[in-house]
């Protein structure tokens, strides 16, 4: 029996591997007839190092990252998605990717691009993408290629 998600997450960043991701997203919630919920989340830990103006920043960013979305969401509706809503988190990327927003939302599959960090940046800032797979407690699909699963050349 084939596996049917009915609920996807997929977390972009404004990375070329995370609008892999999100494309591929778009293709198997088509499959599935599935529910597609983009997230984004805004790291406000990066903020705080730029005292008394990380509330502008985050203000700024905020405007930056919901006219990303809005044209995610019109590529996602051109593509057929049926159901489509786009989520704006502030905190920790890991914890909100990982268990948050896919408890608060009933998924069942989380997608994301492969990590675009080289080795030493992995050791510093750590991996998302490896956090979400210990840690999730629903199927997660690390995006390595393209549409037509050759793999991603950036």
């Amino acid at each position: 029996m084939l596996q049917q998600y009915k609920r996807i997450l997929v977390a972009v960043d404004g990375s070329d591997e995370s609008e892999a991701a999100f494309r591929k997203a778009v293709h198997v919630a088509n499959r599935n007839q599935s529910s597609l919920f983009l997230l984004h989340v805004i790291d406000t830990m990066s903020f705080q190092s730029v005292s008394g103006y990380e509330g502008l920043i985050t203000e700024n960013v905020t405007d930056q990252v919901k006219e990303t979305l809005e044209e995610y969401k019109k590529y996602a509706e051109l593509q057929g998605v049926e159901e489509f809503q786009y989520l704006i988190e502030y905190g920790s990327p890991k914890i909100l990717i990982a268990k948050d927003v896919p408890k608060e939302y009933q998924v069942d599959l989380i997608m994301l691009g492969a990590t675009g960090l080289n080795a030493v940046e992995r050791l510093f800032v750590g991996s998302v993408s490896r956090y979400v797979i210990q840690n999730a407690s629903c199927d997660v699909l690390v995006v390595r290629t393209d549409l037509e699963n050759q793999p991603i050349q950036f």
